[in-house]
């Protein structure tokens, strides 16, 4: 079974509740959660991961996405 992305899940969601501005915030927070640890797991997966640090894709994704 492939893994669902979360852009995947996010349309899952908001189709279904949509009309509610809580919980599509909700929605939304859960899925830049899960959009920032599929990010993190493809950096440690990559060639770019040999420094031996634990923290490198953190690292990364905090330079590349909180500028």
């Amino acid at each position: 079974m492939a893994q669902q992305t979360a852009v995947e899940w996010l349309f899952r969601q908001m189709t279904s509740t949509w009309y509610d501005t809580n919980s599509a915030k909700d929605i939304l927070k859960q899925a830049k959660a899960m959009e920032k640890e599929q990010i993190k797991n493809a950096f440690d997966d990559s060639e770019l991961h040999n420094t031996g640090n634990e923290n490198c894709s953190e690292i990364y994704y905090n330079y590349t996405y909180n500028k």
